[in-house]
């Protein structure tokens, strides 16, 4: 699919995802989920209700569980609670448009931990907000968003689709044009550059993580690198275990596995840096709105427990695999 038609011994991560370091060898414990998904938001079908999800995108896990999801379609940011039957709209929800409060296809939302404000890739608006109780204002202007991310030093990570490259900014120095940290050197699949960059992650070395969505892989940029590595896919579209196709959101352990939405074979994979595949995780089942299947799964998130959260493109939902202790 074309996306637009238009995270001493414990790590945590922005998105809710902890791991012990490992030191001793053993293995960590969160290596196994249920197959089966409970839907913990939306699955009433398609539409704009607040029980009802269209196209969800980005979603954010906090630490009581709450459930931040880019509803696409509905041009909006809505919160589900833990637990909750429907959802709260908290940013945009006034239509499509390019009023300061309202969103045009947002793709990736994510939370700044200093204040709490919610920052957004305002896609179709071709710029990246915050939003604080209601207040707006425009971050960066001009920039073909898609992605984001945020580090523990204050630097937000902006991934452009149509550029094909990812900036930094540091946090209240949006007025200057950033710094490539990724990509910037045209379309293409050599290893500095990126065709169609979608979601990152950047872990604390500051590495930044990039699902090359054409490309069809996973490219690791060091702090400071002129050219990426693969770590996942690379190895043209397709469906066998050493291959994406269109992959999405992913996020990375503290033992450098990488957990990547491997959107046209409905199914979340995770890779070891290194390795020369990967492994199925969840989905895998063929595309449909069975319990243990997925259709265009799109991103994912990790809360403080280890259960995975997969917004369920296609099928207007999150779906929330538990996990095996």
């Amino acid at each position: 699919m074309e996306f637009p038609e238009f995270r001493n011994g414990i790590r945590s991560y922005p998105n809710g995802i902890t791991y012990q370091h490992n030191t001793t060898n053993v293995e960590p414990k969160w290596d196994k989920w249920e197959q089966d998904a409970i839907t913990v938001a939306g699955g009433n079908g398609k539409g704009q209700e607040l029980n009802q999800l269209n196209d969800p995108r980005g979603i954010f896990i906090d630490k009581q569980k709450n459930i931040f999801i880019v509803d696409y379609w509905n041009h909006r940011i809505v919160v589900w609670k833990y637990n909750a039957k429907k959802g709260k709209i908290i940013a945009g929800g006034n239509g499509q448009g390019n009023r300061i409060d309202q969103l045009d296809f947002p793709t990736d939302v994510t939370i700044d931990q200093q204040d709490h404000s919610i920052i957004i890739a305002n896609f179709g608006n071709n710029r990246v907000v915050q939003w604080l109780n209601q207040n707006q204002q425009i971050l960066i202007d001009n920039i073909d968003c898609y992605g984001l991310a945020m580090d523990k030093h204050g630097f937000l990570y902006v991934s452009d689709f149509v550029k094909n490259e990812v900036r930094r900014w540091k946090m209240g120095e949006y007025n200057s044009e950033g710094i490539v940290v990724a990509g910037g050197n045209g379309d293409g699949n050599e290893l500095n550059q990126l065709n169609q960059p979608t979601f990152i992650f950047v872990d604390d070395d500051q590495s930044v993580y990039v699902s090359d969505q054409n490309n069809h892989r996973v490219m690791k940029w060091r702090k400071g690198a002129k050219e990426g590595t693969v770590v996942a896919g690379g190895n043209g579209r397709g469906r066998n275990l050493n291959q994406l196709s269109s992959p999405a959101g992913m996020i990375v352990d503290d033992l450098g596995r990488i957990y990547v939405v491997d959107t046209d074979n409905d199914r979340v994979m995770r890779w070891c840096e290194g390795k020369e595949e990967g492994e199925i995780i969840v989905g895998g089942n063929g595309e449909g709105n069975q319990s243990n299947q997925l259709a265009d799964p799109i991103n994912l998130s990790f809360d403080d427990e280890g259960n995975l959260y997969v917004a369920d493109f296609l099928n207007h939902r999150i779906q929330k695999f538990e996990i095996i202790l």
